[in-house]
Parts: structure tokens; C-alpha cells; sequence
């Protein structure tokens, strides 16, 4: 056991390298386990070891999407994935097996490890150590993915342009400009369509392979028993499609509806989508990186003192990259650096208003994160996405009422509406989505036609009802650009999910914020150590994402956005 004075991993550990690692990883398996005491010991320090090891290869991963052109980031990242990612699981699963398989474990404290315990027999369960060269392969796919879309520009009116600053340019009123922007963005993505597809294609067969060799009839089985989904499975995944389907998909074609009366079309065009049905110039809430991080720090003191605090730390601490630059990756996330409690956003910020959204929701991953950054266990310091999507979109909803900072008294009307609107489009992708992993993988044989097939047939059931005619080539690819479909595979309901309990939080902070924060704070800073329908209701929350739910509060969402299109 490690004495109480000195850490079990040395501070100047390099965890990037298997040859520094393998003798600690062999001393916690050596190590006896005489006493219940000396299990918590040995839990501790796996935990601190687990920590160094994630922040390696977090930080390896980060320089790759800073600059997907570094040929020595990419080669220090695949090294990583491929000599010490599949001995670290491997090593992992060993002591996973370990712990569940002494009966002093049992005997610990169940209030505190039911979860962890839960969570390592499934794991257990699922691991196969033939299975790790897949998953290094897989990992290597999804690299050469993002590299592909970083290097992804276009030329348009006479200046190269990233695909998101050539995005930006569809809230644009110029139609023929909002055309043209279109037309390019597709036209560059269909240059590296087959690549895509090819990668793609490989990716779902050694998924299947994976699942098979695990003992599961399909990947959907299997991913959804390895993503620890104990409160729900695939029927609940398919009644939310049927909600979805049934409750918001008309909420949303009624407001495009009135979108195309508005703008004069007919039919309305994917191109239609995202500018101003009065014409007016596109929201710029901010000119640069630097005052959106100014202008969200203000928003969030006003909220709540100690989420500003916690962000201007992040501010100081250099744990931003906001701005899009050529040879980025594509996207945004927030990810925690385990061992020193450091959290990291990564955006591609071009002065819009989706970027404001952004900020505020991968905020709220990293408040999250420092919320439970002091756990013990590592384990229980990220909790189920069903709920740390909670914490980001909820983030997304409370600072509604404080986009004053980014706008005036007209503009920020219209920031809220357009956010409504695209809360129950975002449903409605997210559902689509969904839906279409269930059918890519229960149909693992098929091929590139019937994947584009089964993609046309569900934007009929869940698109925002824009006119694609002359455009089926390209909407039969449009699934690409869901970069979670490449690197997380079925991890895309949880925002769904996340979205229903973020507008349950919402409708309880309209009734009383300081308690529906309280709420949201005490339920972030469990982390994982609770099961979800228990992390739900430490926020005031109902962990139900049925059709009943759905329907209630779709109808206050419509009741909102009714008002915001009245005033905006």
C-alpha cells in the first residue's frame, strides 16, 4: 500500500509510454488484498494511475485536432492508440477482474461503490483481449476521419474558407449567396465522399466483428450493453424516435411552414434554413474569440457567481481554442485532463450565433467536470452522458435570459427564438440519427446505395421538411458530416435524452432559478456515483424520455416559441 504521505504515480511519470506504466499496472495486480482497506487502497491508486494515463493520451489527442497537418502530433497519437491503449485495456480489465472477483469487495460500503461495481462487472463481461487490435484500428480510422474534414476548404467569392466560415454564410439574406455557399460546401465534401465512405465501411464491419467475438448478436447489442445503458435499451430508443416523430417533427415543419410563407419560397431549400425570415443581416454576437470568452464570462457570473469563477480560471489558465483556422479539426468538445483537473474546449468559432450556444453548452461540460474533479475515483468523475449532456444543454438554457451580453433588446428576441427553433430541429437530427445507427447496424451487410436509401427514407420521417429535389445525391450522403457516427457510435441519443431533462430543468428554473440551480449543482457534483434515474432526481428531474414527455413539454416549447415569434 502506498504511504498516506506519498503518491502512488511519480510526478514525473511519462504515460505516454507503455515502458514507464507496465510496472505500476504490475504492482496494483501483485498487490494483496488482505483487508477491505486495502482494496479502497488499491481503488485510490488505480484511479491516480488511470488519471495520468488518460491525461497522456487526452493531450496527444487535443494537438491532433489543434492541427491536423502536425505529422509529428498525428504520429505521437497513433503510437499512443496503437503500443499503449490496447496494454493499458488490457491491463485494466485484469484489475477490473481483480477487484470484482475479491470478497472484501462486496463487503465494502454499497451506498458508495454499488455503481463502480455495476459498471466493472459489466466491463469484465464485455472484454475480449482480441478485440484490442480492432479497436486501435478503429481508433486510426477515426483519426484519418478528422483529418480529412480538417483539411476540408473551400474558394468562394474570391477567399478560401473553411467549411464552418462557409456555413456561417447561410444566414446570410442574399439567396443567390446562401445558394452558391451551399453548393460549395457539398461540392468539396462530395471530392472526399468515397474516402469517407470507404473508412466508413470498415469501421462498421470491424465493428460487427467486435460485437460477434464478444457473444452479442449485433454491434447495437453490444454497444448498448458497453455504454452501460442499464436504465433503458434499444425499444426505449425506438418509442423516443416515435415521440420525436409524433410531437416535435410537426412542431418544426409548422415553423419552417411559416418560415417559407415568410421568406417567399416555395419550396423551401435546405439553404433556407438558418437565415432571417425578415431579412435582416445575420446575429454577429461577437468579432472575436476573445470577446466571446468576455462575454461569457459576464453571462455566467451573472448566473451564478462560481460558474464565472470557474470559467475565467479556465480563461487563465490557456484551456481555450476558440477560433476556426485552416488545418483544424472539425467541431467542438470539452475534455477533462484527469490527472491535473484541467478541462479543454476546442471550437471553431466564427462569430455567429450557434457559437455563443457552443460556448456556453461545452462550459458547461467543464463545470461539470470541476464539480467533480476532487472524487477520489476516477471512475465517478464523468457521469453517464445521459446526464453530463444535461449539465451542458441545461447550460444552454438557463443562460437564455442573459444573451443581453452578446445583444440588443430586438436582437436577443430573435437569438431566443432562433435557439427554440433549433431545439426541436436538433431533436428531430438527433432522433434521425439514432434511427439510423439501429438499422446500420441490425443491417451490418449492407452497402453504400442502402445506406443512402435508409438515410432519404428517414429524413422523410424526421426532416425539417425542406424541398431536396434535384439534390438526392447529396442527401444521401448528408449523414457524414455526424462526426459521433465515425467516433462514438450510438453515443448520440443521450442528447436527446440530455435535452428533455435540460427542458425540465428550464421549466423548473422559469418557477424558481436559485432552487433549480441548487438542484443542478448538488446533482452535477455526484458525478457518476449514482445511478441515473437518481442523478435526475437530485436536480428536481425525471429521468423519462417517453412519448409522454415529449408531448408535455413540447407543448410549453410551443407556448414559448409562439411568443418569441410574436415579438421577434
Amino acid at each position: 500500500m502506498t504511504p498516506p504521505d506519498r503518491p502512488f504515480v511519480p510526478p514525473d511519470l511519462d504515460a505516454t509510454r507503455w515502458s514507464e506504466i507496465e510496472p505500476l499496472y504490475a504492482a496494483l495486480l501483485a498487490r494483496p488484498l488482505a483487508t477491505a482497506a486495502a482494496v479502497e487502497a488499491l481503488l485510490r491508486d488505480r484511479s491516480e494511475l488511470d488519471a495520468a494515463v488518460h491525461e497522456a493520451g487526452a493531450e496527444l489527442m487535443i494537438a491532433t485536432t489543434r492541427r491536423v497537418d502536425d505529422a509529428a502530433a498525428q504520429a505521437a497519437y497513433l503510437a499512443f492508440v496503437e503500443s499503449v491503449e490496447p496494454r493499458w485495456r488490457s491491463a485494466g480489465s485484469a484489475l477490473d477482474r481483480r477487484i470484482i472477483e475479491s470478497p472484501l469487495f462486496d463487503a465494502l460500503d454499497d451506498a458508495r461503490y454499488a455503481v463502480l461495481g455495476r459498471d466493472l462487472r459489466g466491463d469484465v463481461a464485455l472484454f475480449r483481449e482480441e478485440n484490442l487490435p480492432l479497436a486501435a484500428e478503429l481508433a486510426a480510422l477515426d483519426q484519418e476521419y478528422g483529418q480529412i474534414w480538417g483539411a476540408m476548404t473551400v474558394d468562394l467569392f474570391g477567399e478560401e474558407r473553411t467549411l464552418a466560415a462557409a456555413t456561417a454564410l447561410l444566414e446570410e439574406p442574399d439567396r443567390d449567396q446562401r445558394v452558391a455557399a451551399w453548393q460549395a460546401v457539398h461540392k468539396r465534401r462530395d471530392r472526399d465522399r468515397d474516402r469517407l465512405d470507404a473508412i466508413f465501411d470498415r469501421m462498421v464491419a470491424l465493428r460487427h466483428r467486435t460485437a460477434l467475438q464478444a457473444g452479442f448478436a449485433d454491434f447495437r447489442e453490444f454497444q448498448h450493453r458497453r455504454l452501460r445503458r442499464f436504465d433503458y435499451g434499444p425499444d426505449e430508443c425506438l418509442r423516443f424516435h416515435d415521440g420525436v416523430a409524433e410531437f416535435v417533427v410537426p412542431l418544426l415543419r409548422q415553423v419552417h411552414a411559416a418560415r417559407a410563407r415568410a421568406l417567399g419560397v416555395a419550396p423551401l431549400r435546405p439553404w433556407d434554413l438558418a437565415v432571417d425570415v425578415r431579412g435582416r443581416p445575420p446575429l454577429r454576437p461577437f468579432a472575436a474569440p476573445s470577446e466571446l470568452e468576455e462575454r461569457t464570462s459576464r453571462m455566467l457570473h451573472r448566473l451564478r457567481a462560481d460558474f464565472g469563477a470557474m470559467f475565467d480560471g479556465l480563461r487563465e489558465d490557456g484551456c481555450l481554442d476558440l477560433d476556426a483556422r485552416k488545418q483544424k479539426a472539425p467541431g467542438g468538445y470539452q475534455l477533462q485532463r484527469e490527472r491535473s483537473g484541467r478541462p479543454f474546449i476546442f471550437m471553431n468559432a466564427t462569430g455567429v450565433h450557434r457559437d455563443v450556444v457552443a460556448m456556453v453548452h461545452e462550459a458547461g461540460h467543464a463545470i461539470h467536470a470541476l464539480l467533480c474533479r476532487r472524487e477520489p475515483l476516477l471512475h465517478y468523475r464523468t457521469a453517464p452522458m445521459e446526464f453530463a449532456e444535461v449539465a451542458s444543454i441545461g447550460m444552454e438554457l438557463l443562460t437564455l435570459p442573459y444573451l443581453d451580453e452578446f445583444y440588443g433588446p430586438a436582437e436577443r428576441v430573435r437569438a431566443r427564438r432562433a435557439y427554440l427553433e433549433d431545439l426541436l430541429a436538433r431533436l428531430a437530427w438527433t432522433a434521425q440519427v439514432d434511427a439510423f445507427q439501429h438499422w446500420i447496424y441490425t443491417h451490418p451487410e449492407h452497402d453504400r446505395a442502402a445506406r443512402g436509401e435508409a438515410w432519404i427514407r428517414l429524413t422523410e420521417r424526421f426532416g425539417p421538411g425542406a424541398c431536396w429535389d434535384g439534390l438526392e445525391t447529396h442527401l444521401a450522403g448528408e449523414w457524414q458530416r455526424q462526426l459521433h457516427l465515425y467516433s462514438a457510435p450510438f453515443y448520440y441519443i443521450e442528447y436527446g435524452i440530455a435535452q428533455l431533462g435540460a427542458l425540465q430543468l428550464w421549466r423548473r428554473a422559469r418557477r424558481g432559478l436559485p432552487e433549480a440551480l441548487d438542484g443542478y449543482v448538488q446533482a452535477l457534483a455526484l458525478g457518476g456515483s449514482r445511478p441515473l434515474p437518481e442523478l435526475y432526481r437530485a436536480a428536481g428531474l425525471r429521468f423519462d424520455f417517453g412519448v409522454a414527455m415529449i408531448r408535455d413539454l413540447m407543448e410549453e416549447v410551443a407556448r414559448e416559441a409562439e411568443t418569441a415569434a410574436i415579438n421577434a
